[in-house]
């Protein structure tokens, strides 16, 4: 069987081949209902025809913006001009140019319109918007109204019916309607009315409620998926309104706002430049041209869901929602489907597998029914002689081997996949973790090591200068006044600390001070407010030329300034032992410039190592006066030291216990870390990461490594300190192909994107992060937490197993149901479980174990095993030693009561035959709900810990109980029962209790598995052979 499914469903979890989806969806066979078992599963034809389209809107976009544009050039400004009326009502909302000319001047790129409005600064006028302040947050149901909402047109959600129509497409369900049908009519005619149809009337009501039961399930299914993709699209934007910078959806957005971009952002509406530094625009997703655009006073035109790839800056939005021209993109395309995951490929597998044993069950239990039949008729001499209802007796026996195709066939097996998928993403999205892509989730309880950042993740993100080194000197910052330097030295620091940032100082709504990005810049700007409080006034005094943000390759910023006395002067900050190594001079106390002498470069040295070894991170700035030449290039060296900051940033509380819990998980986990060794260090140390035989190295060595020293560093690597993103990329690819890791890795830069993408599983930080890294990532991170990573991991590890509770569940049900139906009818020549009480088990064991039992919530035990393997059994020896034994006993038991039960129970009167077949019914069905219970622990003995915490499973118990009781007492004559005494009814529970005790006995047959050790339990039992594949 295993042989079988790796053969045919075996599929990578990140970007399967197509080969591979081709062929697990050729070896499915025996489907009862492709609209539903498929709904998750992508149309690779569809895909296919999705992706050509999109090829051609996108060839339609680049010859409209690089051919139209150019032709525009050739056409008179005045005549176009003449087309364009503004209409009444934006005359009266105070505006003076229409939004349909607004999405055609940038849409089309047309400068001659835009200079015939005077350029950025007229269409401003126009639109009523101070280009400083932005708007006024009164104006925006206005502006709304006139230039529309920012939102894309999408398909209208399916209505609740839509899923009625899809459960009611179950070929067995539709084959069992028209036997329910023909049985009305002809019971009709040979019994009368009504005694005639009540079996025809109560299996059409078991479809109706199966049918009901399974759309209300894939109903909130939908509901939670939409929610999910509505939070995946929705991006935070920085805009400029009444005189601050604030944060804001993108769906909040309107005409007139002032945007900040930055590296990494997507251009969240069509618009125009303002200004900013060496602005360069990835325009690849809507044009598919590859080559940046780089955008300036001369070429102000940005377009919606293009990518800032370098640089700053800001625009004015003109237009928004459906008329962008990524707006008309995305409502002539589809989405995107979502991938199928391996779990699902698997279960389709197991699926198939079983479906075509219950098919040769099925039709063997018809065959031997009505071939006992013929006999009988044949003996009694009446072969010749057919009635009503001998057809009547024929259909019931085709509508009972339906019915065991029913049963037998476990369509819910790949849907419960779906099902506890979207239960983990809900719950994962309130614990702070946005889950984009559904294999993710499964993928991470397989995850083996996670390589995680420092800043931001391990550490609060909330950074402060608590010491500095300037003019020979290190001092504590309480301590550091602003008297204790020369004024030359104090501007000189305040010019390299206010120009040289990616920050702004703002007011906030309360009129007090606050600083608005990264948390490093922010440090450094409260540090800077310590001594000067006028920001834009020291930002005032000089004119910036030039900006090099921050980047993480080079590590540092950079930036070229015009002095008020005539001359440039480039200012530089960042990595310490960079900046250093580029300065060959320093500030002197009263604000000379030096020479660095060795001694002074070994006592700087020094002090950068000691700041690093308190866990600080340590930062060098730098300037260098500059002749002025038309290039306007930042010079790499000859500069001069003006200082070394040690920023504190604390570990976050509870990180130290994670990291340890991931240790006892068999998680292995590695920082990765553009800080200094000695921080990375430090901190690693603190959080339990570097232990005694640990090893951590620099960035730079794993480039100058041979492959053979690498092979022995990496299994005892726990810190990477000055790693660039490449180092970070070739870290994972080396684990995952080398080492055959399952690799989770952090990232919040641009430049992180490959290593992402490349992991398999990308967590990307939700405050930290850029929104080119979230899109490469799986998971979203949106607290930056550590302790949230944990916690995927094992919602992670949950799913999984969840998903092998229901696998021994429902194939204890299966194995059970066929062989009692299927040995009955070959030796008493009738089915003690008739369709209508088949369909409710079906429902108890499809459906309604699905969410009892897939939506279970993880449990602090899950930590305390292995990972799961990457190419492990579905279905492992442990859950057969379980599903085998539950089967023999409940084989044994329906056996005995099937052909002895009338003298067991004493029972006699006209009512016997029919209160044993109520009996069998009640003892099978309270069988399978106390081995549902069961079912919640494949090892551990105490199946009842944490039962309450799961609300769903208390539910669904009542909820089957409930209903149970209601079918026997009060529903008889649709479901084919009689009323059962208390005596039988205990009876029946004691029965079905003892499920539970075979389950703690199987639990001390030991199973034989491969095992890399013994895995101490966390409940104290002696542990059962287990191993990752048991995990």
């Amino acid at each position: 069987m295993e042989d079988y499914l790796k053969n045919n469903f075996e599929l990578e979890a990140k970007r399967p081949s197509e080969e591979a989806q081709n062929r697990w969806r050729s070896a499915v066979w025996l489907v009862k209902n492709p609209r539903r078992r498929f709904r998750m599963v992508a149309d690779l034809a569809k895909r296919a025809e999705i992706e050509k389209k999109r090829r051609r809107m996108q060839e339609k976009i680049r010859v409209a913006l690089y051919v139209q544009k150019a032709a525009l050039y050739f056409i008179d400004a005045v005549e176009r001009t003449e087309k364009h009326k503004v209409p009444d009502e934006v005359k009266q909302a105070g505006f003076y140019i229409s939004p349909d000319e607004l999405a055609l001047i940038v849409g089309t790129h047309d400068v001659k319109q835009l200079e015939y409005h005077a350029g950025a600064e007229g269409i401003a006028k126009k639109l009523s918007v101070s280009l400083k302040n932005g708007l006024s947050s009164t104006e925006i149901p206005t502006r709304q109204n006139i230039f529309g909402m920012n939102k894309f047109v999408e398909k209208p959600p399916r209505p609740f019916w839509m899923f009625v129509w899809d459960a009611m497409q179950d070929l067995t369900l539709i084959m069992l309607m028209v036997c329910a049908v023909i049985s009305i009519g002809v019971g009709i005619a040979t019994e009368g009315w009504p005694k005639g149809m009540y079996d025809g009337i109560g299996i059409i009501l078991s479809i109706l409620l199966v049918v009901l039961v399974t759309a209300i399930s894939d109903y909130k299914q939908s509901l939670q998926f939409r929610d999910l993709d509505k939070e995946k699209k929705n991006i935070s934007v920085h805009v400029t309104r009444n005189g601050s910078r604030k944060k804001v959806s993108i769906y909040e957005l309107v005409v007139g706002d002032i945007v900040n971009l930055s590296i990494g952002d997507q251009v969240p509406a069509d618009g125009l430049y303002i200004s900013g530094y060496s602005l360069s625009i990835d325009e690849s997703s809507l044009s598919g041209e590859s080559e940046p655009a780089n955008v300036a006073k001369e070429r102000p035109f940005l377009l919606s869901g293009t990518k800032v790839q370098d640089g700053s800056g800001k625009m004015l939005v003109t237009s928004v929602g459906m008329r962008t021209e990524w707006g008309r993109l995305m409502v002539t395309l589809s989405e995107r489907e979502e991938d199928e995951t391996p779990l699902q490929v698997k279960l389709n597998g197991v699926a198939t597998i079983i479906g075509k044993i219950g098919l040769v069950f099925a039709v063997l239990t018809f065959l031997v029914l009505t071939a006992r039949f013929l006999v009988v008729k044949g003996i009694n001499g009446q072969i010749r002689n057919w009635a009503i209802n001998d057809a009547l007796k024929l259909l019931n026996f085709f509508a009972i081997a339906v019915t065991i195709l029913v049963v037998a066939v476990p369509e819910g097996l790949p849907l419960a996949v779906t099902l506890s998928l979207a239960f983990a993403m809900k719950k994962l999205m309130k614990d702070r973790a946005l889950v984009r892509h559904l294999s993710a989730c499964e993928t991470m309880g397989s995850a083996t090591c996670i390589c995680t950042d420092k800043t931001g993740t391990l550490t609060t993100n909330h950074m402060v200068v608590t010491k500095i080194w300037i003019c020979g000197e290190q001092k504590k910052v309480e301590n550091y006044k602003p008297e204790n330097v020369s004024e030359k030295v104090k501007k000189t620091l305040m010019h390299a600390l206010f120009l040289n940032t990616g920050a702004e100082v703002v007011k906030g709504k309360d009129g007090k001070t606050e600083v608005l990005g990264s948390p490093t810049e922010t440090a450094l700007l409260e540090f800077g407010l310590l001594f000067e409080r006028d920001f834009d006034a020291e930002r005032d005094e000089l004119k910036i030329i030039k900006i090099e943000p921050f980047n993480s390759v080079k590590k540092k910023m950079s930036v070229l300034v015009a002095l008020q006395g005539g001359g440039v002067r480039a200012f530089v900050k960042g990595a310490s032992e960079i900046i250093l190594g580029m300065c060959d001079k320093m500030v002197g106390k009263n604000g000379e410039s030096a020479s660095i002498s060795e001694e002074q470069r070994k006592n700087i040295t020094n002090a950068i190592n000691d700041f690093a070894n308190q866990a600080l991170r340590t930062l060098c700035l730098a300037y260098k006066d500059v002749e002025k030449t038309s290039s306007e290039s930042i010079p790499d060296n000859n500069y001069t030291l003006v200082a070394v900051v040690g920023i504190k940033d604390p570990v976050r509380p509870g990180v130290k216990e994670a990291v340890q819990t991931c240790l006892d998980a068999g998680i292995v986990v590695r920082m990765v870390t553009g800080d200094n060794i000695n921080t990375a260090k430090a901190i690693a140390r603190e959080c339990g990461i570097l232990t005694g035989d640990g090893i951590a190295i620099e960035g730079s060595e794993i480039r100058d490594r041979s492959p053979e020293e690498m092979a022995e560093i990496i299994p005892k690597l726990q810190v990477m300190a000055r790693s660039l993103p490449l180092d970070k990329h070739k870290l994972v690819t080396m684990l995952r192909k080398d080492f055959n890791e399952v690799v989770a890795v952090t990232g919040d830069g641009t430049n992180d994107a490959p290593a992402l993408h490349e992991a398999d599983i990308g967590l990307a930080m939700g405050i930290a992060g850029t929104e080119v890294a979230k899109e490469s990532a799986d998971v979203v991170i949106m607290d930056d937490n550590f302790a949230t990573i944990l916690n995927v991991a094992k919602w992670g590890r949950a799913v999984y197993i969840n998903i092998q509770k229901f696998v021994q569940f429902q194939l204890t049900v299966n194995i059970v149901a066929l062989m009692t139906n299927f040995i009955s009818a070959c030796i008493s020549g009738s089915a003690p479980l008739t369709a209508v009480q088949l369909l409710w088990v079906n429902m108890i064991m499809d459906t309604l174990g699905a969410l009892a039992i897939a939506t279970e919530p993880p449990h602090d035990g899950l930590m305390k095993r292995p990972p799961v393997g990457r190419n492990v059994n579905i279905i492992t020896k442990i859950m057969w030693r379980n599903i085998i034994g539950q089967s023999i006993y409940q084989l044994i038991v329906l056996g005995v009561l099937t052909f002895d039960g009338k003298q067991l129970l004493k029972l006699d009167g006209p009512n016997s035959e029919a209160t044993l077949r109520t009996m069998i019914f009640n003892t099978f069905v309270f069988c399978q709900v106390f081995n549902e219970i069961n079912s919640r622990d494949m090892e551990r003995i105490n199946i009842f810990r944490g039962i309450f915490s799961s609300w769903i499973f208390v539910m669904v118990m009542v909820s089957t109980v409930t209903f149970q009781t209601v079918m026997v007492q009060f529903l008889g004559k649709f479901a084919d029962t009689v009323p059962l005494s208390r005596e039988l009814w205990l009876i029946s529970i004691l029965i079905g209790s003892v499920s539970m005790i075979v389950g703690t006995v199987l639990k001390f047959i030991p199973v034989s598995a491969k095992s890399s050790g013994v895995f101490e339990h966390h409940d104290g039992y002696e542990p059962l052979p287990t191993g990752p594949d048991l995990a």
